[in-house]
């Protein structure tokens, strides 16, 4: 199964390890932990990540801030921060790095997990092509999709809900359930943060 690769950029080795934990159980892959700027550059550098979490405050420096600028100068993937800190100075110092979400400590793990998700659907509409062919990602996986099961993909990348897709497709809700599943099936994917994902790498 196909699985989101995920750096996690966190000097406080409890709260690292406590994010790698929640990710692993959810079914991401945490491709590693960066305890400073160094680390992060060298892991950015090494692996290639579908994601980041960045702490902006690594060991009383604002160094968090700087990995979110070589990401987008650099390696393109979409990121949230992790700070203590909410006061109008840091999100200031934030904005230019354009981040996909921000995250205030303490934190709830749903509260992170949908900031993730969001983050990684977000960044893949966008740098995904918007003309999807069925020719073009059928050529790629090892069992095709249906023709109906494209339109429900377009669906899905349009960011439909099941209910919607529904009412559009003339089907019930539990049927377009059971397309969906197909769909995740022969994408090796289980859901529609890992599916934008790879479709971005099938056809960009």
């Amino acid at each position: 199964m196909s699985r989101i690769r995920v750096l996690i950029v966190e000097d406080n080795p409890l709260i690292a390890e406590d994010i790698a934990g929640f990710l692993d159980e959810i079914d991401y892959d945490v491709l590693g932990i960066a305890y400073d700027l160094e680390m992060a550059l060298q892991a950015l550098a090494h692996h290639s990540p579908d994601a980041a979490i960045l702490d902006i405050n690594l060991n009383g420096k604002l160094d968090g801030i700087e990995v979110g600028r070589m990401i987008n100068e650099q390696y393109h993937i979409p990121f949230i921060y992790l700070t203590s800190y909410a006061d109008r100075d840091t999100l200031e110092k934030i904005k230019p790095t354009r981040p996909y979400g921000y995250i205030v400590k303490p934190f709830d793990e749903k509260d992170l997990l949908s900031a993730l998700e969001i983050a990684i659907y977000n960044h893949a509409r966008q740098s995904t092509p918007r003309r999807l062919s069925l020719s073009s990602i059928n050529g790629k996986i090892n069992t095709p999709l249906t023709e109906k099961e494209f339109e429900i993909l377009q669906e899905l990348f349009e960011g439909r809900t099941n209910r919607q897709i529904a009412a559009n497709q003339f089907l019930s809700v539990n049927t377009i359930k059971t397309h969906i599943k197909n769909i995740y099936d022969k994408l090796d994917v289980s859901s529609r943060p890992e599916m934008l994902v790879k479709l971005r790498g099938l056809i960009g």
